[in-house]
């Protein structure tokens, strides 16, 4: 069981060949276990970079929610009240990102791998993370 960050569920289903070889594993394995979860932040953090013209999809940013909503091994994880507050509380001083610091609460109040690319997380945050 996984929680993926942001940049990694895009990455899985636009260019997966942008993750590592220990991403694709666990990905791979979570899949076959029907358990891979997604922050309702990252919906809005891939929706804004949408917006911004940072992110180009080749279909529209809805549907493509839309169809990763519809995969019977993926769930989202909405922003629960025990999410927030964990988020607030963690000691972590450079990471100031909001939607980072959902993201690891969410791995955290689950108790679930984070998969990130991202060096500060796997650096800082008190949550196991694989890249």
């Amino acid at each position: 069981m996984i929680v993926l960050d942001t940049h990694v569920w895009i990455w899985w289903v636009s260019n997966p060949d942008l993750l590592s070889s220990g991403a694709r594993t666990m990905i791979d394995k979570a899949v076959v276990e029907k358990k891979i979860y997604i922050s309702s932040m990252s919906v809005w953090e891939a929706a804004m970079l949408v917006a911004k013209g940072r992110l180009q999809l080749t279909v529209e940013v809805g549907d493509w929610i839309r169809a990763s909503e519809a995969l019977p091994f993926i769930q989202f994880v909405p922003v629960t009240n025990a999410i927030a507050l964990k988020a607030v509380r963690l000691p972590l001083k450079s990471l100031v990102d909001p939607v980072d610091r959902i993201i690891i609460a969410t791995a955290l109040v689950l108790d679930l791998v984070l998969i990130t690319k991202d060096k500060k997380i796997r650096k800082e945050a008190p949550v196991k993370t694989v890249w």
